[in-house]
């Protein structure tokens, strides 16, 4: 049961690269993040049941029981396999904010956990601290590190960026970790966009400069002679939800209204009245130019001494994106030479920006302290839509903003939010029905559809099955982050099939299928035909239900704990096993059987309480049933 027993996941059918975003990922749903701390247990022969009281964690507990069929004698193989049991937490769940956020997320977050707000720490201190937190909300200030990560030691299960940008927090060693990172993407999009708007109409009439100059007992109508914003090209780049809504108003103004955005639907900047143009045309036909992209190594210095040689003479930038996308010094430059007649700047690259910085001090550049977001609605939406999402993943839910989970429109999770916990399901039983010493290197994963591929997104049903397959048998904790990664680094092979069937694509999977090949069963009866441990899963009203193991078709609700047993199919035997478990006042909430043509049959029995090992052997010494497995879902 050794973590090392498995090696690993590569496929052709998948790669461990994030999947490009999509827009708005799926609202919450259970089962999306179960995080799982786990440390190794021996082998034990006591049944025994670990569960915190904290419902992030569990743990799962396979007992099989397998009569010899060869042996003339009552000889039977018991084996209690307690799996790594996660790490006690009794505790409240504890958040760090260490950047200043609005009263009312912090209310939210006092009302959920333990909440401490430390500001200014060094990158020292917050290491430091770092391990006893579950999760961490930051502004733009506080940098993330791989190092951050580490020092956790696993604790950390998410990361809360108030605001849009994330370019301060390391995504990869983020999803190493398993943990999510979630943004407040909306909340200050209006703000923001109307910050770029004052700073616009402020830039071209000098109003900074000229309420200065008043104030200096100056009175100097002719120097600050602006320009008019009428009929004037503006190319906003980035056409997200800051620089969309940044077009709407510049329309408004009376602006002709570009835009360059590789990744724009061009009928959405149609829509606005937005023509969709190449970077190169953006840059060297527009009188004004506002940055809405993030920073990237793409766009790092994106604006240079070369993109402001190709622009118009006179150009106006306007900036409240991000700093690092202007070469600042180049642009000094661009000032100085008379190529840019202006800036107006809300980030920088060095936050805050030395006080003897030129481009600051510049008398064409006009600069605020990072307020694109500093509106009092729009901190308080900041604070509560990350206090909300924070929350959520903490409760084990995928939140609708993260930035390192495949994404999913709500719209597709709607519908897969069934086969989701079907998937995960399928995956946790069948890597409970592989025998202990047998390494798990390659899985085959086939979805039943009448959908076109293009049609069918089987990310998330890929992510949950790699998570129900790995963690019962490993140290790992996974979730919808990391489950690619964690799959690739161990080495395990899975691949996805999709076959065609003649149906109605009103539902979007008829079946999913897990084979696990190359291993022993502990159970022999779900090895098919091929030598693989084949089991198959539906939906049914509404339900995860097991509808065939190995050969052997059956019907059975995947919930609570799952007795299977191979029997001669003959009268009696339901009566006799139901007899064993009433009489210990084991509750039982279903009860199926599924037969073949040799005379032989699966039964199924749903049981409320885990039963205990003397009950267990009771029924394997019932004539005629010749295997049987206990499994925990």
């Amino acid at each position: 049961m050794a973590c090392s027993s498995i090696k690993a996941i590569s496929s052709s059918a998948f790669t461990a690269s994030p999947p490009p975003s999509q827009t708005k990922p799926p609202p919450s749903i259970p089962y999306l993040l179960s995080f799982l701390h786990a440390t190794s247990r021996p082998i034990s022969l006591k049944l025994s049941r670990s569960r915190s009281h904290n419902s992030h964690f569990h743990s799962f507990l396979i007992t099989n029981v397998l009569k010899k069929a060869e042996s003339s004698s009552d000889t039977y193989l018991s084996k209690s396999f307690q799996l790594p049991n996660p790490r006690s937490s009794d505790s409240t769940p504890t958040v760090l904010v260490t950047e200043k956020l609005g009263e009312a997320g912090l209310e939210v977050l006092r009302g959920f956990g333990n909440l401490e707000c430390a500001y200014n720490l060094s990158p020292e201190e917050l290491c430091a601290k770092i391990s006893t937190c579950d999760a961490l909300i930051v502004r733009s200030g506080t940098k993330v590190t791989r190092q951050v990560f580490e020092a956790a030691k696993g604790r950390l299960k998410v990361v809360g960026r108030a605001g849009v940008g994330i370019d301060n927090v390391d995504l990869q060693a983020a999803t190493e970790f398993g943990c999510l990172v979630v943004n407040a993407p909306t909340a200050n999009t209006v703000a923001a966009a109307e910050h770029g708007i004052a700073l616009l109409t402020a830039m071209s009439r000098n109003v900074a400069q000229a309420d200065a100059s008043i104030k200096a007992g100056k009175w100097q109508r002719n120097k600050y002679v602006g320009v008019s914003l009428v009929g004037k090209t503006l190319a906003v780049m980035g056409f997200g939800k800051v620089g969309s809504e940044v077009a709407r108003r510049a329309k408004g103004l009376g602006m002709h209204v570009i835009s360059h955005d590789p990744y724009a639907p061009a009928d959405r900047a149609r829509a606005v009245g937005v023509e969709l143009v190449s970077f190169e045309q953006a840059i060297s036909t527009a009188d004004f130019i506002s940055l809405h992209m993030p920073l990237t190594p793409t766009t790092s210095k994106v604006l240079n001494d070369k993109t402001f040689a190709q622009m118009k003479k006179g150009v106006r930038i306007i900036n409240v994106a991000r700093g690092g996308v202007i070469d600042e010094d180049a642009l000094v430059r661009a000032l100085d030479n008379g190529i840019v007649a202006q800036a107006a700047l809300d980030v920088f690259a060095e936050e805050p920006p030395s006080k003897d910085s030129k481009l600051v001090q510049h008398e064409n550049v006009t600069v605020t302290p990072h307020l694109g977001a500093s509106t009092k609605e729009a901190q308080a939406r900041v604070a509560i839509e990350i206090a909300e999402a924070v929350i959520g993943a903490l409760k084990g839910e995928l939140s609708a903003t993260a930035v390192n989970a495949p994404m999913v429109p709500p719209e597709v999770l709607a519908e897969l939010s069934p086969y989701v916990v079907l998937a995960e399901k399928l995956g946790k039983l069948a890597v409970q029905l592989v025998a202990g010493g047998s390494g798990i290197t390659s899985v085959r994963v086939v979805y039943k559809t009448a959908r076109d591929p293009d049609d069918l997104d089987t990310r998330l049903l890929r992510a949950m099955i790699t998570k129900g397959i790995i963690e019962p048998i490993s140290a790992s904790f996974i979730n919808l982050v990391n489950a690619d990664f964690v799959a690739k680094d161990k080495g395990l092979r899975i691949t996805e099939e999709r076959v065609a069937i003649d149906s109605s694509p009103e539902f979007p999977v008829a079946s999913i299928q897990v084979h696990i090949t190359n291993v022993e069963s502990k159970f022999a009866s779900c090895v098919s035909k091929n030598g693989n441990i084949s089991i198959e899963g539906k939906v049914k009203y509404g339900k995860p239900h097991l509808t065939l193991l190995g050969s052997f078709g059956v019907d059975v609700s995947l919930e609570g704990n799952l007795i299977l047993c191979r029997q001669v199919d003959q009268p009696g035997m339901i009566g006799q096993v139901g007899n064993i478990l009433g009489t210990e006042n084991v509750n039982v909430n279903f009860m199926s059987v599924g037969r073949t043509i040799q005379k032989k049959a699966i039964m199924a029995i749903g049981v409320d309480e885990e039963p205990k090992e003397e009950l267990l052997n009771k029924i394997g010494k019932v004539p005629d049933i010749e295997e049987f497995v206990f499994l925990e879902l």
